[in-house]
C-alpha cells in the first residue's frame, strides 16, 4: 500500500500523541505538528475517508488496525534511523530531521537490509 508522506506524518503523530495522552484531538495534532487546526481536519477527514482512523462524535482520534500498522511501521523507522544516525555522531536534531526524511522513502527492504547489519555489527558482538 502506498501512501504520502504527510498522512504517514499525520498516522505517527496520531500514534505518539496516544502514548502520551488520554485522548487525541485535532487540536493536539496541530499544536504536535505546529499546523493550523483547519489543514488538521482536512487531513483527518480523507484519513478517516480512507480507514487509516476512527473519529468518536466527541472529536477523539483513534487508529485503525490498518491506520496502526503504517504508524508503528513508520515510527519504528524514525526511531531506529534517528539512533543509528546518532550512533554515528550525529547531532540529535539533525538524525531525527534526517531520519523523518528517510523513513518515508527508504524501501522495506533496504530498511530491513540496514537493521539487519547494525544489529548484527552492534556492539555486542
Amino acid at each position: 500500500m502506498q501512501m504520502n508522506e504527510s498522512a504517514e506524518n499525520y498516522l505517527e503523530t496520531i500514534l505518539i500523541l496516544s502514548k502520551r495522552l488520554p485522548v487525541v484531538r485535532s487540536v493536539d495534532i496541530a499544536a504536535e505538528m505546529n499546523f493550523k487546526k483547519s489543514s488538521i481536519s482536512v487531513a483527518m477527514k480523507h484519513l478517516r475517508e480512507n480507514g487509516y482512523i476512527k473519529v468518536s462524535e466527541a472529536g477523539f482520534i483513534t487508529l485503525t488496525k490498518r491506520g496502526l500498522s503504517i504508524a508503528e511501521m513508520i515510527y519504528e523507522r524514525h526511531t531506529f534511523l534517528t539512533g543509528w544516525l546518532t550512533a554515528l555522531g550525529v547531532d540529535h536534531e539533525t538524525a531525527a530531521k534526517d531520519a523523518c526524511r528517510m523513513e518515508h522513502v527508504i524501501s522495506p527492504d533496504s530498511f530491513a537490509a540496514i537493521k539487519h547489519f547494525v544489529t548484527k555489527s552492534g556492539p555486542e558482538h
